[in-house]
């Protein structure tokens, strides 16, 4: 009898293809731009995180992206404002 609360582990098949003359393995599904991506590895522990996330914050990332994402953000809040009819006149001096 079994116990109810342990899982069955799932089998294993050692198997390698017949005609694969390739390095590492052929069934590990990994992207071609993964190698130069920094959030596609996984750090463990928040140490590490920290760390990743400061050097993502010292690389220096594009202009005009960062531009273009400004400008999207700013013309969103100006049709929300637009939608819910707020009056933007309270910005000027009368």
């Amino acid at each position: 009898m079994r116990n109810p609360l342990k899982l069955r582990k799932n089998k294993n098949f050692d198997y390698t293809p017949r005609y694969y003359k390739g390095e590492g393995n052929p069934y590990k599904i990994e992207h071609k731009l993964d190698q130069f991506r920094s959030t596609a590895h996984t750090n463990r522990g928040l140490k590490n995180k920290f760390t990743s996330a400061m050097d993502d914050l010292q690389t220096e990332g594009d202009r005009n992206l960062k531009i273009r994402f400004w400008i999207i953000v700013a013309v969103l809040i100006l049709l929300f404002l637009f939608i819910i009819d707020f009056d933007l006149s309270i910005f000027w001096n009368p």
